[in-house]
């Protein structure tokens, strides 16, 4: 025991294996990232500006969109500034903020859905009785229990997950914390203790996705017996932006879950990463502006309202 190394810090490895290489990295990230940065910004900024979109769909839309900007900022921003400077270390507590932050923002994000879902169900499927059940009131309680379940939940994963010192190794084959790598070189009584909260997350979540595919075979089974094309047609155009952001979490999530633990940098490891940690939130914003009618005549509106030259939707 008095050999026993316990580490207060990490190395993160990535496949880029010369400093120009590095640099590239890092500018590519950051262009990422500000895109990912302005469209979230630009989604919230329109909802709460435009009076025309204080709906509660919307308001659940703003809060995915600042969850999108949460989840890339705790990740993106560090990983930027070490490929631009040639750093790989992070330490102890910079590692368990990362995961704990883009765990709660993962958490929170799949209640919102689950909730939205239900949003569009009410709306489309029983809509004279939707002013009585969304009101105000009932949109910041669910807003308000989604962020309470993933900080409960965030806090026992990562209290779980760092409740033993490390002693393996301390080197994580990737350019952030990420969750398997982490489990990867922790003790067996935290690997076994995780395993067992995350197969009752799993649990949970299937329940999620079950209510999820529910609604939306309930959703579309009624829009599909709506006579009028005009009123078919705004149905789907509010619940396919939805529908498109859930599939692109379901299919992150299970790259992130499913795929092998990398014990090794490669270029596969690294685009996986990506895939789950950037795609979603640089992608969600843009899928909302393209599909959804009432967000893209607001930003023609927007657009109008500050130019010269009036701005075609992207719809028209």
């Amino acid at each position: 025991m008095d050999n026993l190394t316990i580490f207060t810090e990490f190395l993160l490895m990535d496949v880029a294996s010369s400093r120009e290489l590095q640099v590239l990295q890092g500018v590519l990230f950051l262009a990422i990232y500000l895109g990912a940065l302005t469209a979230n910004l630009a989604t919230v900024t329109l909802i709460v500006t435009d009076a025309r979109l204080h709906s509660p769909m919307y308001f659940f839309i703003s809060n995915v969109a600042l969850l999108d900007l949460g989840s890339i900022s705790v990740i993106v921003p560090k990983a930027v500034v070490n490929s631009v400077t040639g750093s790989k270390v992070i330490s102890l507590a910079e590692c368990a903020a990362q995961i704990f932050l883009f765990t709660l923002c993962v958490a929170v994000e799949i209640a919102l859905l689950v909730v939205m879902s239900y949003d569009r169900y009410v709306a489309i499927c029983r809509p004279l009785h939707y002013g009585l059940i969304f009101t105000p009131r009932l949109c910041s309680r669910a807003a308000a229990g989604s962020w309470a379940s993933g900080l409960l939940y965030s806090a026992l994963h990562t209290g779980a997950l760092f409740r033993l010192p490390f002693t393996k190794t301390n080197v994580i084959q990737q350019y952030f914390c990420d969750i398997p790598q982490i489990l990867r070189i922790s003790s067996p009584d935290v690997q076994f203790c995780e395993f067992v909260l995350i197969a009752i997350s799993v649990c949970l979540v299937l329940a999620c996705f079950a209510f999820l595919l529910m609604s939306y075979v309930n959703i579309f089974s009624t829009v599909l017996k709506i006579h009028s094309a005009e009123a078919r047609n705004k149905a789907i155009s509010t619940c396919t932006p939805q529908l498109a952001v859930l599939l692109l979490f379901l299919i992150s999530g299970s790259v992130a879950l499913l795929g092998p633990i990398a014990k090794k940098p490669s270029l596969k490891n690294l685009l996986t990463a990506v895939f789950y940690t950037m795609v979603p939130p640089f992608v969600n914003p843009i899928i909302y502006s393209l599909r959804n009618r009432e967000i893209n005549a607001a930003l023609q509106r927007m657009f109008n309202r500050y130019s010269n030259f009036p701005v075609k939707g992207f719809l028209d």
